[in-house]
């Protein structure tokens, strides 16, 4: 059987003692690798110690980067900063970065979005892909990443998908990637379900943001990366494939996106 890959989980968000089992349920449940995602770069050094539960049969790897929502909390990085917090074994990618006008006051605005550039050019330099969150603001992150992709290319992926078909166009359309979580699942969500039906199938991959957003039929409890299985499932069904298809197309997808992940 195909692995599944949970591309965008909060490991840190979890307890010492509850990261055995709940490593033990992603493997159960057939995932082989999982990405434990930064929203701090402050905190970096606690994203790079979580790979060392690397295992042969389930990967884990991270990310380094400053949430929108934290960009108050720390001094903006420069980008060579960035650089240099990533190299590290294990760190595949750059984020989650982007911008949150939900969360974020309008005089905060200005400093989301030079973030946002400031970790572009680094994945950019890194040549790794840059974890894009997106909420509320979906003009202002398709126009800030179109205007640094016509500096030059850089890989990407739109993260917990739950914005307008427009944006999703507007990444694919510069190669990006699209990755879908428990939202997808949620019966209210068609419009999230017809945005996975409607891009190439070569650009979807699955996550959690667990301990967030836990997919039906384990909505309302606490999610963690096993759940992945929940949502692949649904999407399997929404794209008319098997699982075990689509769990090797989104990790295939997942691979040719994330070339560090090896």
């Amino acid at each position: 059987m195909p692995v599944l890959i949970d591309s965008h989980c909060h490991l840190d968000h979890f307890s010492q003692e509850e990261l055995p089992d709940l490593l033990a349920n992603a493997s159960q449940a057939g995932l082989g690798g999982l990405v434990t995602i930064g929203t701090r770069l402050a905190r970096a050094a606690e994203q790079k110690a979580l790979t060392r539960h690397d295992q042969l049969n389930l990967r884990v790897w991270c990310t380094v980067g400053t949430h929108p929502d934290h960009v108050e909390e720390e001094p903006l990085p420069e980008v060579e900063q960035i650089i240099a917090t990533a190299d590290a074994p294990g760190v595949i990618g750059i984020g989650e970065t982007g911008l949150d006008y939900f969360h974020g006051a309008e005089h905060v605005r200005p400093l989301q979005q030079e973030s946002f550039r400031r970790h572009i050019r680094a994945a950019r330099q890194l040549d790794m892909p840059v974890i894009i969150h997106a909420r509320e603001a979906d003009e202002d992150v398709a126009d800030l990443l179109e205007a640094e992709y016509a500096q030059a290319p850089f890989a990407m992926l739109l993260h917990c998908f739950a914005s307008g078909p427009d944006l999703a166009r507007r990444v694919v359309d510069m190669g990006g990637y699209v990755s879908f979580s428990g939202i997808a699942t949620f019966p209210k969500c068609e419009e999230i379900r017809s945005v996975a039906r409607a891009i190439p199938s070569d650009r979807l991959v699955v996550e959690t943001d667990s301990p967030y957003l836990a997919p039906v039929p384990r909505r309302g409890k606490k999610n963690q990366p096993a759940f992945v299985a929940f949502t692949a499932a649904r999407l399997a069904q929404e794209l008319g494939m098997d699982e075990a298809a689509f769990a090797g197309l989104s990790t295939e997808n997942f691979f040719r996106l994330f070339r560090k992940a090896v």
